[in-house]
Formats: structure tokens, C-alpha cells, sequence
């Protein structure tokens, strides 16, 4: 019915911290934590990319399936005042659970990207150390 709201929410408000974090960045200058604060932009944006791309996947299908009309109230649900429940539910439940995994695989694709580079500048410390190349 309506579950794409929940994982939009959370895309919307993801947007508007990365613009938050990029320019503090911009405002920093050049510094040490700008690299940081700029990675860390890039990495929301991963995040923002998730969330925005399956958002409009699933509104597309819910549209395609006539659960969202061009005209108000735009949810067939919010036509029938009992249907507004389970539609209510059907976000808390599926909707967030979709949003959870997406944030988690997000996570998870940042705990690769971060053990990744740590093994990599470990190796390239330690070829160095010993004085061979």
C-alpha cells in the first residue's frame, strides 16, 4: 500500500545530513578531518543512493498496481477509512524492515570499504618498514 514511505523518510532525512556534512566540509577548508568529512559525504551518498533508488522502484510498482493514483488523496488506501490501518501497519512493519536492511547492507558494505583500506595501508607500511621494495 504504502511501505515505500518509510525507506523515502529516511532518504529525505539522509539527504539533508549529507548536505549538512558537505558543507561543513566547504567551510572547514583544508584540514586533516575535511578528507574525513569528505568521505564520509561520499559514503551517504552510497546510502542516499539506496534508499532514493529503491524508493522510486517501489513507488513505480505500487503505481503499477494502482495503489497510488495521480489525483488526491493519492493513496487508494486513504480512500476507505478502514483501510487506513493496515495501511498504517504495513508501513511500520514492512516499510521500516525494508529500511533497516537497506541502512544494515549499507553498513555492511562500509565495514568492507574500512577493513579493505586498513589491510591495504597495512601492507604498504610493511613492505617499507624492512627497507625492500
Amino acid at each position: 500500500m504504502a511501505c515505500f514511505l518509510a525507506p523515502m523518510s529516511e532518504a529525505i532525512v539522509m539527504t539533508i545530513v549529507q548536505k549538512v556534512v558537505m558543507n561543513k566540509a566547504k567551510k572547514m577548508g583544508r584540514s586533516g578531518s575535511e578528507n574525513t568529512r569528505s568521505t564520509w559525504t561520499r559514503r551517504l551518498g552510497w546510502l542516499n543512493k539506496m534508499l532514493w533508488g529503491g524508493s522510486v522502484l517501489l513507488a513505480f510498482e505500487h503505481l503499477w498496481h494502482g495503489e497510488i493514483v495521480p489525483w488526491p488523496p493519492f493513496l487508494t488506501a486513504m480512500k476507505n477509512p478502514a483501510d487506513v490501518g493496515p495501511m498504517f501497519h504495513e508501513i511500520a512493519t514492512v516499510g521500516t524492515a525494508m529500511a533497516v536492511a537497506v541502512t544494515v547492507a549499507w553498513a555492511l558494505m562500509i565495514l568492507v570499504v574500512e577493513l579493505r583500506g586498513r589491510s591495504i595501508s597495512r601492507a604498504g607500511t610493511t613492505s617499507t618498514v624492512g627497507g625492500t621494495e
